[in-house]
């Protein structure tokens, strides 16, 4: 992955936000929306509902752009992202999906980058922490479905829970020129403060150069309803240590995030973590990585 750039006079007010969703209940049904738990997100989320929310600024800076991830192993959701990518102009990059585990993942992949909005596909990820099964993302058919990807110059977005880390690990080490991103910095269990083994696998994670993370998803780690900044800033810290700004991402995870405060108030506390940080670093984490590791273009 190439390095973060510089800032410069026309990037340095640029917010890029490098995960969230949109759904179209009346288009296409999202079915893990029907637990009680998420009724409150259980409707339609537009661009234009995206624009309306994320009024915060962090660091003085707007969002500018961002980045749309798939919700549902679906390869039409996946054609339906592509082809709003190419008519929206908030959204410069679609992770997408498609079954690493088929013989002909080739096939669809080279499909969804010739079929419309295709060249806003930058990466693929799979709901890994669905998978019961231990190794899931060292199975044959997966890995070859992996090279698939990679092959064809496209990025992997790692989604797993804390105690799945050891399978990031074994992918960072059997795939070292796939570049991938840790989704949601792998789930750390925050409510229960339990961060420990997460910590020590993070650090195994972090040492793979061609790894990346977002700092994203954490608010919906934490107690919904009683997080604070302090109960963030230790996963923060961790973080900033082991990968340092230049491999992290700003991502909200909206409108999952309404759960636990919605993008405004994650944006605040993002404010607040970033205290002290250089101005390149905070480009790197607001903008920079996000922009090198989606291959997002540059601004004016």
């Amino acid at each position: 992955m190439p390095p973060a750039s510089a800032p410069t006079s026309a990037s340095a007010s640029v917010l890029i936000d490098s995960h969230h969703h949109l759904w179209d209940l009346d288009r296409r049904p999202q079915p893990w929306l029907d637990d009680p738990d998420l009724a409150s997100i259980n409707r339609t989320f537009t661009p234009g509902d995206l624009r309306s929310t994320a009024t915060h600024p962090i660091a003085g800076r707007h969002l500018h752009s961002s980045v749309v991830v798939q919700c549902v192993p679906d390869v039409p959701e996946t054609e339906d992202l592509l082809a709003l990518a190419e008519q929206e102009p908030l959204i410069e990059a679609v992770v997408g999906w498609a079954d690493l585990t088929s013989s002909a993942i080739g096939e669809t992949l080279d499909r969804l980058l010739a079929g419309p909005g295709g060249a806003y596909l930058r990466s693929l990820r799979h709901l890994v922490q669905g998978e019961t099964e231990p190794s899931w993302l060292q199975r044959p058919d997966v890995e070859r479905g992996l090279a698939a990807v990679r092959d064809r110059g496209l990025s992997y977005d790692v989604l797993v829970r804390s105690h799945q880390l050891d399978q990031a690990i074994n992918l960072a080490e059997r795939f070292p020129d796939l570049a991938q991103v840790l989704n949601h910095a792998g789930k750390p269990d925050i409510a229960r403060r339990q961060l420990a083994d997460w910590r020590r696998q993070v650090q195994r994670l972090a040492a793979h150069e061609q790894v990346v993370c977002k700092v994203s998803g954490l608010i919906t780690e934490a107690d919904h309803d009683s997080w604070t900044t302090d109960d963030i800033r230790p996963v923060w810290d961790v973080l900033l240590t082991a990968f340092g700004p230049q491999r992290l991402m700003f991502g909200s995870d909206w409108p999952v995030a309404n759960l636990a405060g919605g993008w405004n108030r994650w944006a605040l506390t993002v404010d607040k973590l970033l205290t002290g940080c250089a101005e390149n670093e905070i480009h790197a984490f607001l903008a920079g990585t996000a922009t090198a590791f989606y291959r997002l273009p540059a601004c004016d």
